[in-house]
């Protein structure tokens, strides 16, 4: 299994008033991850998009296990869960500086035509970027 890492830059406006990181920026730091690892797969979502389609979040899962405030290191660890064909479910730890994690989530995608927003088999749009998809994907 294939585990990309990213760290994230925090700014003091990602913070709330209690000092730590506002719940919604998690989500964004998933968006983060999976572009990292995409892109460290050597695919993007631009050439997606110039092919026509567009990848959605279908479902946002996300636990908070351990606050993270200003000044704290932050690393977003992002694989492939689950690849179906019709959907795939991406995995994230977003840890401190000392490894521990602090949220544990997941994002369920699919691929959609961008003139009709229907779905289509990842496998039949992008076959290459699905085999892939394939070989790193948790056993």
């Amino acid at each position: 299994m294939y585990i990309s890492t990213k760290e994230i830059q925090i700014y003091y406006a990602d913070t709330d008033m209690m000092g730590v990181i506002y719940h919604a920026n998690y989500a964004k730091w998933l968006e983060l991850g999976r572009s990292q690892l995409i892109e460290d797969l050597g695919y993007n979502y631009l050439d997606m998009e110039k092919a026509g389609y567009y990848a959605p979040v279908y479902n946002l899962n996300i636990t908070y296990k351990k606050s993270i405030k200003f000044g704290d290191k932050a690393f977003v660890k992002t694989w492939v869960e689950e690849n179906t064909g019709l959907k795939t479910i991406y995995g994230y730890h977003i840890v401190n500086g000392d490894g521990d994690v602090c949220v544990e989530g997941s994002t369920t995608h699919i691929i959609v035509t961008k003139d009709s927003f229907r779905p289509i088999q990842f496998k039949k749009a992008f076959p290459e970027w699905f085999q892939k998809y394939e070989e790193i994907k948790k056993k």
